[in-house]
């Protein structure tokens, strides 16, 4: 169960359910990062992506897997890995931890009929949005290394995380670690939201289903996992392409064996120069990967703070049992 639930009889603590979400985030992260590298080389191409168009250096899916692991190696696809790590354990325990207080909170002190039913998705929006607004502010120092990390190519420019901070901070200071973080924001609240929202909607349809079905329970996790991963990617994709761009200015000279690199002033100049240059489709570049993405990632994240949390409740049944 994804969120405050009165009927269950084991309540956990804030710092259980962030272990939970912090634990779900990591693995998820582990399983998922060659396709986030993918995403992050489209989303930072100026050139098309189009097969057989010259120019761009990633074409499609299968050609940017091979000239990634023929010029990088294996390890190319979990470049950033490290950085990705912190991001997705800070990020994943601040979100699940703020998100179940939240609606906890929401249960106490609102009227009933406005926590439960048709109201449910609503609220899971609200709190999902918050929640993630509140775990972006906590590591978008660590995404922004991150997408460094994973956008450099070879020779590299950071070899490490302390040479990567010494860097940035002699580069720009602590503004250097917050670039992108507006559009971040105004991109994370809707995205998590409706994330929250339709996993709700797609897990109250699921009772609906003939009850051979209905009844298995990690497969409906991660079907309406999936389900709400892409459905929320879709809906905001253009805002996650023009945060790399952001995150990666004042890094041109990692990136000039990529291709054309460009400044940007700021979030509507970015726009803005996008849709001149590369019209509406430059701002869904790198949709096929990080759809595929948003759907193995949402649906082992919902699936796995369940298991945790389940874990972790048994425990307490079996602590208080002795």
């Amino acid at each position: 169960m994804v969120g405050y639930d009165p009927q269950e009889k084991v309540e956990l603590s804030s710092t259980e359910y962030a272990v939970a979400g912090g634990v779900s985030g990591f693995l998820t992260r582990a399983a998922c990062n060659p396709l986030d590298v993918i995403k992050i080389r489209f989303q930072l191409q100026v050139e098309p992506i189009k097969k057989g168009q010259h120019g761009g250096k990633y074409q499609s899916i299968p050609q940017t897997v091979v000239t990634l692991f023929r010029e990088e190696g294996i390890t190319a696809f979990w470049k950033g890995h490290v950085p990705a790590q912190l991001l997705s354990l800070i990020y994943g325990a601040v979100q699940f931890a703020v998100f179940e207080l939240l609606t906890r909170q929401a249960w106490e002190q609102l009227p009933p009929e406005a926590s439960s039913g048709a109201w449910k998705p609503a609220l899971h929006f609200m709190c999902g949005g918050l929640s993630a607004m509140a775990a972006t502010c906590a590591c978008q120092p660590v995404d922004v290394l991150r997408t460094r990390f994973s956008s450099q190519g070879e020779p590299k420019v950071y070899h490490s995380i302390p040479q990567a901070v010494s860097s940035m901070w002699r580069e720009g200071g602590p503004r250097t670690f917050y670039r992108g973080l507006t559009p971040t924001l105004v991109q994370i609240f809707p995205y998590a939201g409706f994330q929250f929202a339709t996993f709700a909607m797609f897990t109250s349809a699921w009772a609906y289903l003939p009850q051979s079905v209905s009844e298995q329970g990690g497969v409906k996790t991660l079907v309406c996992g999936a389900g709400a991963g892409v459905v929320s990617k879709t809906l905001v994709y253009p805002l996650d392409v023009v945060k790399k761009r952001l995150q990666v200015q004042g890094f041109d000279h990692a990136r000039r064996s990529f291709g054309q690199v460009r400044a940007y002033t700021g979030l509507v100049h970015c726009v803005q120069c996008m849709l001149r240059e590369e019209g509406a489709r430059g701002l869904f570049k790198g949709l096929s990967p990080s759809l595929l993405k948003a759907a193995c990632a949402s649906s082992l994240i919902f699936f796995l703070y369940e298991q945790c949390c389940h874990a972790l409740r048994l425990s307490h049944r079996v602590y208080t049992y002795r």
